[in-house]
């Protein structure tokens, strides 16, 4: 049997049994949203697991390795302490309650497994990397990294403003619009997005790298139209109203830009 494809069967088979069990939590605690820090820490084991056991040049797979389980993991960290530990289940998560109805145990085990599956999918630029046994780092790969590290401070950054936000009770059912999301209303999906084509580049400079390029692609898609943007846009104006539709109005939706001026209505 191929060693690249029993790898991958090893990471598939780690990363199911994972979403099975955040499964059964979720059945404990009632709250879905777990499967996004299952998503981040899954692909963050595969990163690692790729590492370990790909063969590879040690500097590079040591490389991709840090870059994917740092990036997984402060994400995960960060998904677990502001929105699920002690939170409320998201309203993305009970919209989809309502929309399904019936057999929902069922079909979160479903929509968790393929989080699993996107999982494994996704991870293709840590694994061509990981199984690189050219010795030396490439130029390509040295921009990767510094891409990488610009797009992970960015998303920190974006996410410590929306937390330091929401922590002012005088904020309480308003939108951030301060710092990052005064240019972008999602600058954390922007940047990262950034992050996974940062991932992409780093595996072209790997032989079969340019099947990484489809994980920026479903990134951007998904952030775009299924899961990201649209949801969350959804779930702000059923919450939040008008207030939320003026800022839909002047503010960028994904790549930061000066924000749009209106000219005042006469009174």
């Amino acid at each position: 049997m191929n060693d690249g494809f029993f790898l991958v069967l090893i990471g598939a088979a780690s990363v199911a049994v994972l979403m099975l069990l955040l499964w059964l939590i979720h059945l404990r605690t009632g709250n879905a949203a777990i499967v996004d820090a299952g998503w981040a820490g899954g692909l963050a084991l595969l990163g690692a697991l790729y590492a370990l056991l790909g063969g590879g040049y040690w500097l590079r797979s040591a490389m991709i390795g840090t870059m994917s389980a740092i990036w997984g993991l402060r994400l995960a960290i960060y998904l677990l302490t502001t929105r699920i530990i002690g939170h409320p289940e998201e309203g993305r998560y009970q919209e989809l309650r309502r929309q399904w109805k019936t057999s929902i145990r069922f079909k979160f085990l479903l929509f968790y497994e393929f989080q699993a599956l996107l999982c494994v999918v996704l991870a293709v630029p840590f694994l061509t990397a990981a199984r690189n046994p050219d010795p030396g780092i490439h130029l390509l790969e040295v921009a990767a990294a510094v891409l990488w590290a610009l797009a992970m401070a960015g998303e920190a950054f974006a996410d410590a403003q929306l937390s330091r936000f929401k922590s002012e009770p005088s904020n309480k059912g308003r939108t951030c619009q301060v710092g990052l999301w005064r240019y972008s209303r999602h600058p954390n999906y922007f940047f990262e997005w950034l992050i996974w084509v940062a991932f992409a580049l780093f595996a072209l400079a790997s032989p079969g790298g340019f099947w990484g390029l489809l994980s920026p692609v479903l990134i951007l898609y998904f952030v775009l139209r299924v899961t990201g943007i649209p949801a969350t846009e959804a779930q702000a104006i059923r919450t939040r109203g008008e207030e939320y539709r003026r800022y839909q109005r002047t503010t960028s939706a994904f790549v930061p830009w000066f924000p749009r001026t209106f000219p005042k209505e006469k009174t």
